[in-house]
């Protein structure tokens, strides 16, 4: 009985967190990346040495089933150790430099921006095997909303060997790949835009992985996906993000949360383009094929 009771009371507290949180204007909940911030992690799921992390959204920050986006960086010779995931899906992304991922004991480097994601029942692991420090995020969707799983098998992957080609699914943050779009959305001017990682990458609530770049005063138009939430993630520029009848401004390693129906919208005021990653977790996994439908970025045959 006190078992639950207490679990009553954690679901309580959580709720009202996640109340407030949503009430707070959007100026106070996009989160700002601050370095200077990040607490020092000595040994990541028994990682090769100390790296350093901090939070940008926890579960409450939205009410979808995101668990975590994480920012930091990993020094020369560290890294995260292999580990499980089986009840959530998650994705190690490096913005600079390279360094080695593994997915399910396959070793490859990976040049940034990219990233590789793990689905449930698999596991992962990032080394930093260079002299340079390498700018990292991590990002986690739970298969039930506030439940996180790691399961760590006790391996820094320092060492490891290394496959010329990845054996595993890569996300690739290239603006080479990306196609031209003109008034996306209903906006104004040129955006360029791709689904980098489609909703069949995923076995969770995890919907997709879209790269944006919204040319100087040009705008990505306003779009409400009811089923839908997640974040935008501003890899470069300046701009405006505006979320219902809110606006507020943007800029590099902002995040800007989403939740399930809200309307947003962006505009690049800066003199360089406004690039951006959105994540999209979607409000029911068993009919996330049907929630986020066909690639929009491509043309259909």
């Amino acid at each position: 009985m006190r078992s639950l009771v207490a679990v009553l009371g954690l679901l309580l507290a959580s709720m009202a967190v996640l109340a407030q949180t949503h009430t707070q204007p959007l100026a106070q909940r996009i989160s700002h990346y601050d370095a200077a911030k990040n607490r020092k992690s000595p040994s990541v799921h028994a990682g090769a040495g100390p790296m350093f992390i901090g939070s940008m959204f926890e579960n409450e920050h939205t009410d979808t089933n995101l668990w975590f986006l994480h920012r930091g960086n990993i020094p020369p010779k560290a890294g995260i150790g292999a580990h499980f995931h089986n009840n959530c899906e998650e994705m190690f992304i490096i913005l600079n430099g390279e360094a080695q991922f593994t997915i399910d004991g396959h070793t490859s480097v990976l040049k940034g921006p990219a990233g590789a994601p793990v689905r449930m029942g698999h596991s992962h692991a990032i080394y930093n095997h260079t002299s340079e420090t390498v700018e990292w995020m991590n990002i986690n969707v739970a298969g039930i909303k506030g439940w996180y799983d790691a399961f760590d098998l006790g391996d820094s992957r320092a060492g490891a060997p290394v496959e010329p080609n990845p054996n595993f699914m890569t996300l690739r943050l290239d603006r080479a790949l990306l196609r031209p779009f003109n008034a996306l959305n209903g906006g104004k001017g040129a955006v360029q835009a791709r689904r980098a990682l489609d909703v069949q990458v995923f076995q969770g609530p995890w919907g997709y992985v879209d790269h944006l770049l919204i040319a100087p005063g040009a705008s990505l138009g306003p779009a409400t996906d009811a089923e839908i939430g997640g974040f935008y993630y501003v890899l470069a520029g300046e701009g405006t993000v505006k979320v219902g009848s809110e606006s507020a401004p943007i800029k590099p390693h902002d995040a800007v949360p989403l939740n399930f129906n809200q309307t947003r919208s962006f505009e690049a005021t800066g003199t360089a383009p406004l690039e951006l990653m959105a994540i999209g977790i979607v409000k029911d996994a068993a009919r996330r094929f049907q929630i986020v439908g066909r690639n929009p970025y491509i043309a259909m045959k």
